[in-house]
């Protein structure tokens, strides 16, 4: 539903920023309208002097004191009345105005007449005066002044705003879409504020998911697929035991139950290892050297290590050690298996499982790594579900390591796994 057109965030941001203005001039007028009380005496002091040279003199007859009050009535539009020293009033023009009275010792307002101001000569003379109110005439030039800076704010600020605004909304529309299924949705970055940041954010988060999303799926359906194998061939070999000998049908049987149990282990721990996050809780002190000697000899191969000790999940550890070892007897055409570890310039370890099998072609060697690959012309009876070696690079991963397949030296494959020395217990 269409927001209605006040709960806009760029009406908002626009309407804030036009009342800041407002504000900001509001209480510049009122600090530059309030009278500085230095600068208020000094013009007293001065306006008292002027004052005494434009009026006669104290000495001079009360005729002539009086026009000079007629006279400058006019000029200064107030009402004004003069004091002598003593009180007694000299003369007068105007309005009657309130006695002056004696208690007053310097020029300013007079107590209890706020409109009626007293300035005292220097020849101890008091004028008062009460402005004549002219018609109000509002400030048309500081009002025109302020319109013009409004307008000018509000001309340039609003390109900002609707841009800042805008990519708002087209992020908004991009998570709708993403929301909606369209995962393959991303965002165009613009600039380098905050919501460029947000921008990028989101691009990387969808990626992820889309990612994790993809592989889950390919899982599945590759699951699927490599289920119906060992299911077919119990099935047939079901149908078939009536007429062969239990032994030969019983071994195929377990062949494919074994099978079907390793296929299931290793979705179920490729599952976990996608979907839950690595803890520390896990990992323990390990005798790695140890751990792959074990390993080593379960298969015969040939091991020649430095004595290394890690922190980590033993139980992943371990898988990774016998996936790779596993591989390299069941590809290495029967050759002999030689595993060497240690420590390397760069790492705190450095893993090495070599065969010499008929190798692996270089366009092969990074994709031999995703799950329920099988390189061009494997059979299915060389055993293996295509899940190991997926399964060694996510643990390797997980562990902040990596691991690749290098082609040997004089034919084979090498698979050398590589673990950072944030390991190192």
């Amino acid at each position: 539903m269409k927001k209605p057109w006040a709960e806009r965030l760029y009406v908002r941001i626009y309407l804030a920023m036009l009342a800041s203005l407002a504000l900001t001039a509001l209480l510049f007028g009122l600090v530059h309208m309030r009278p500085d009380p230095d600068q208020f005496a000094s013009g007293l002091e001065t306006f008292a002097e002027i004052t005494s040279e434009i009026l006669p003199p104290a000495t001079a007859p009360q005729e002539v004191q009086q026009a000079a009050l007629n006279r400058w009535r006019a000029r200064v539009h107030a009402h004004l009345a003069l004091y002598a020293a003593d009180g007694s009033m000299i003369a007068a023009v105007g309005r009657s105005l309130p006695p002056w009275q004696g208690g007053q010792t310097a020029s300013g307002w007079m107590p209890g007449y706020p409109n009626v101001f007293a300035l005292k000569l220097p020849d101890q003379r008091w004028l008062l005066a009460q402005r004549i109110k002219p018609p109000h005439r509002p400030p048309l030039g500081m009002i025109a002044l302020m319109a013009l800076i409004a307008l000018i704010m509000a001309i340039g600020s609003y390109p900002v705003v609707r841009r800042l605004t805008r990519r708002l909304e087209r992020l908004q529309g991009s998570v709708d879409a993403w929301g909606s299924g369209q995962l393959s949705t991303r965002v165009a970055v613009e600039g380098n504020d905050e919501v460029a940041r947000l921008a990028v954010s989101f691009n990387q988060s969808a990626a992820r998911i889309e990612a994790l999303l993809h592989a889950q799926k390919s899982l599945l359906a590759n699951a699927s697929h490599e289920l119906r194998s060992p299911l077919a061939r119990i099935k047939l070999a079901v149908e078939l035991m009536q007429g062969q000998p239990k032994d030969a049908m019983q071994q195929e049987l377990n062949r494919n139950i074994a099978e079907l149990d390793q296929l299931i282990d290793e979705i179920l721990l490729t599952s976990r290892l996608d979907a839950v996050q690595d803890s520390q809780d896990n990992r323990e002190q390990l005798d790695l050297t140890a751990m792959l000697a074990e390993e080593c000899a379960r298969v015969g191969a040939q091991l020649d290590a430095e004595l290394v000790t890690v922190r980590a999940d033993a139980k992943l550890i371990r898988r990774m050690l016998r996936n790779l070892l596993e591989n390299a007897r069941r590809y290495g055409s029967d050759t002999k298996i030689d595993v060497s570890l240690g420590k390397s310039p760069n790492t705190l370890l450095q893993l090495d499982i070599c065969d010499r099998g008929p190798g692996v072609p270089e366009a092969e060697r990074e994709r031999i790594f995703e799950p329920f690959y099988r390189l061009p012309g494997a059979r299915e009876s060389d055993g293996g579900v295509g899940l190991g070696l997926s399964l060694v690079r996510q643990i390797a991963v997980r562990h902040g390591g990596s691991v690749q397949c290098l082609a040997r030296e004089g034919g084979g494959s090498c698979f050398r796994v590589r673990l950072p020395t944030g390991m190192q217990a």
